[in-house]
């Protein structure tokens, strides 16, 4: 969530609506400095408030609780005798979160853990949970156990003497023992390995060879001389209707590279979890973001490493547990409740000055101060740039650009973003001012003022943090900290950047793995925050970690401005909504799609694309009222909008419950009710209806579970061709469709058709994602795997 929670949300507002009228108007019109100063008054005169924060934050517990260790273990347990060792791994790391540092528990969960890492084939990071068993002190008992699983990782890697010396310490640990007869299957299994390890030094396998050409080719890049992370072929350049902006300095082709940058700082978003209830002791056994992706570089986990302090904080390994606890997370580790509580942007903005500095961030909140008029219209101090597009001295005058005329990725150009202060409406600014100010009250009862201020030595970095008792007043360094913050989670409504990952539907073991971008970050990228909005952009994003790359998805000529989607894009929705959306932005869109829309009054394409179609005759009903008439006159049947509209929820709930039977394995269900759907359907949707190819991409993925190839292959492509007729032959969800049905024509041995198939969807990924992408290597390695079958096959198919 990007904004506090609803409650919290729910008492400010009444809060303000219970201040002194002429109170809410000095708070309306207060600069960022007054806001946070007025913002400190009445926190410290509502009490009642601070109280009740406690309260929610209470419901996002952050802390250690070995109950919920041991409960998750159990639970763990229970999952790996039923042989579901990747919901077991989970439940394990669930544990480890929850074990106090240095308990002996700690050790079991991480053995545990290795256990079901074992069984999943992931040796490397079976051998690394088994060393951090072993240095947490597992009981010696246990010892030969985990001694046994050492050996048989090692075996399995090749590592002959390696695994040979464990088996010796075994043997040598069992002796001393004296071998009792719960030990005996033990050593079967432990004589078992010796016969293999013999076979293995005997007949040792040839090392494998890199696989070759999945790697793609290398990306030529030349850098951009004034704008960090860019290309040479944009410039920077200015104008008082689009303010900063990008602009090609030469012609540009589909997929070439315009920018590589690294996030100044990004927040895992945690996904959504059960709150707790006041008194509930249950734990949710649900995986949310915050269980599988890195805290810090946001690397899929897979054994996380818990931060020593708090159950929230993982990581993917130990260096970037230490990176993240001495750039911020000692800061914030004991906050993690109230951060929760208060929202993605605000600990975007806590982190952002953290990673900054106090004493850049004194800075420039300084400098502000001096010309707060100029940072609220910037373009007001710009120099007038030189119609050459490589005139680098021209960026001089345009904010966050250095001494020297460079734009970088930066604390100085972030700090430049506009905050739109005066448009924010008053209601929301108190609702930020308050959220902010609460956060450095926390900070400094705490006693975390001097982390903040970076006055603490590395030595003290490790030290558990005690609450100490303090004024109430903030302190002025904590203020100008609070107005930093304030101004960032304003940026933040017209600059966040979402960083998105392709994550898997379903359980992602079958033969065809369907998969949807899924917001995993909230992110400031100075550079990328250059891009204005276009409906119909020229580019695509990609992200890989806290990295975004942006590409050109079609010809750019010389001069033309370089453009990015910021969510309403032209095949998703109609001008009206649209426009409604692009409102937190506090800018009337004008692109070419709107333009269109609305000068013409030409209706959108998915508007007539998404129209229900007449019950009888089955042509496409039309209408802005709620009476809806048939377009064929001969016809002339009437129907109500809201009664259809009735009609597609039903529908959309039914193709639920067919996709709830497709996951616990009744393909036949699933299968006859969504025929049923897709018959119900053609009685009132448009046949190119997107909800028409979405029941065409499901029955493609029931008929593959169930390897009916062609069956499967026939329905995608009816999919297909209705994203090709919305989102074009060239968009990033053909690449994806087409991805799908490669998938199906190479498991189903229809060789020339997928191998055509293959080279289309690498054609498009390529132009959006770059030859590193995962899915173009995979279609790689499908196409070298049809390449080499034997030609007598190939002449067959």
């Amino acid at each position: 969530m990007a904004l506090p929670v609803a409650e919290w949300q729910g008492r400010t507002a009444r809060l303000w609506a219970t201040l002194d009228p002429a109170l809410r108007e000095r708070l309306a019109a207060a600069s960022l400095h007054d806001a946070v100063r007025l913002g400190c008054d009445l926190l410290r005169t509502e009490e009642e408030e601070e109280a009740a924060l406690v309260r929610l934050c209470h419901r996002a517990p952050t802390h250690k609780e070995p109950e919920a260790a041991s409960w998750y273990r159990e639970q763990g347990n229970r999952e790996f005798k039923r042989g579901q060792y990747q919901a077991a791994l989970r439940l394990y790391s669930k544990a480890v979160s929850h074990e106090p540092p240095g308990s002996p528990e700690v050790s079991v969960c991480f053995a545990n853990r290795s256990a079901a890492l074992l069984h999943l084939g992931h040796f490397e990071v079976c051998l690394e949970d088994i060393a951090r068993a072993e240095s947490h002190g597992y009981p010696d008992r246990l010892l030969p156990k985990v001694l046994l699983r050492k050996a048989e990782c090692l075996l399995c890697l090749g590592r002959l003497q390696d695994a040979q010396d464990i088996l010796r310490v075994l043997e040598s640990k069992m002796a001393l023992d004296r071998v009792m007869s719960t030990q005996l299957t033990r050593l079967k299994k432990l004589s078992q390995l010796k016969v293999k390890l013999g076979e293995k030094e005997r007949c040792p396998e040839p090392a494998q060879e890199a696989r070759g050409g999945t790697g793609g080719k290398s990306e030529t890049w030349e850098e951009n001389n004034s704008i960090s992370g860019a290309s040479s072929s944009l410039s920077l350049s200015f104008d008082t209707e689009r303010g900063r902006h990008l602009v090609a300095s030469q012609d540009i082709v589909p997929g070439q590279s315009l920018l590589k940058e690294e996030a100044f700082v990004s927040v895992l978003c945690p996904g959504e979890s059960l709150p707790l209830q006041d008194g509930e002791a249950a734990w949710d056994t649900r995986a949310t973001n915050a269980d599988l992706y890195c805290h810090r570089c946001l690397r899929q986990l897979l054994a996380s490493v818990p931060c020593q302090g708090c159950s929230y904080a993982k990581y993917c390994s130990q260096d970037c547990a230490d990176v993240a606890w001495q750039q911020y997370h000692r800061t914030e580790c004991s906050l993690g409740a109230l951060l929760l509580t208060l929202g993605v942007f605000c600990h975007v903005a806590l982190r952002t000055v953290l990673l900054a500095g106090f004493a850049e961030v004194s800075r420039l909140v300084g400098w502000s101060h001096s010309g707060d008029k100029d940072l609220q219209n910037p373009e007001a101090r710009c120099k007038p740039l030189s119609e050459a597009p490589d005139a680098g001295a021209g960026t001089r005058g345009i904010p966050g650009c250095d001494s020297s005329g460079r734009y970088q990725s930066s604390y100085q150009a972030l700090f430049h973003l506009l905050p739109h202060t005066e448009q924010h409406s008053p209601e929301h600014k108190f609702l930020c001012t308050l959220s902010v100010v609460a956060i450095c009250k926390q900070l400094q009862a705490a006693g975390l003022e001097a982390s903040v201020l970076n006055q603490e030595s590395p030595q003290q970095w490790s030290k558990p943090k005690t609450c100490e008792k303090t004024s109430d007043e903030l302190s002025p360094e904590l203020k100008a900290v609070a107005e930093a913050m304030l101004r960032h989670v304003l940026q933040l409504q017209c600059n966040a950047q979402a960083i998105t990952v392709m994550q898997e539907l379903g359980s992602g073991d079958g033969a065809v793995v369907d998969k949807k971008p899924v917001r995993l970050a909230t992110a400031f990228f100075p550079v990328l925050s250059l891009l204005n909005h276009s409906c119909c952009p020229n580019t695509s994003v990609s992200f890989s970690g806290t990295a975004a790359t942006v590409r050109a998805s079609q010809p750019i000529p010389r001069g033309q401005e370089v453009l990015h989607c910021y969510g309403p894009h032209r095949c998703r929705m109609r001008v009206a909504e649209r426009q409604q959306l692009l409102q937190q932005y506090f800018f009337e869109c004008r692109c070419r799609a709107c333009l269109e829309e609305l000068e013409s009054g030409v209706r959108s394409v998915v508007s007539i694309r998404n129209s229900f179609c007449c019950p009888k005759c089955q042509a496409q009903m039309q209408g802005e009222e709620d009476t809806l008439c048939c377009s064929n006159e001969a016809c002339a049947t009437s129907a109500s909008r809201e009664n259809l509209s009735c009609r597609l929820q039903d529908l959309q709930q039914q193709i639920k419950k067919a996709l709830d039977l497709l996951r616990v394995g009744k393909d036949d269900q699933a299968i006859k009710m969504l025929l049923k759907c897709q018959m119900d359907a053609g009685n009132f949707l448009s046949p190119e209806h997107l909800l028409m190819g979405e029941m065409e991409d499901h029955l493609a993925q029931v008929y593959a579970t169930l390897g009916k190839w062609q069956e499967a292959a026939r329905h995608l492509k009816k999919s297909i061709e209705i994203v090709e007729m919305h989102h074009g032959p060239s968009s990033v969800e053909m690449g994806h469709e087409l991805f799908k049905l490669a998938q199906i024509l190479f498991n189903g041995f229809a060789v020339p058709e997928a191998l055509s198939t293959i080279q289309r969807a690498e054609g498009i990924l390529s132009v959006h994602f770059g030859p590193q992408n995962a899915q173009i290597q995979e279609l790689q390695e499908m196409k070298a795997c049809l390449s080499e079958l034997p030609r007598n096959i190939l002449q067959k198919t």
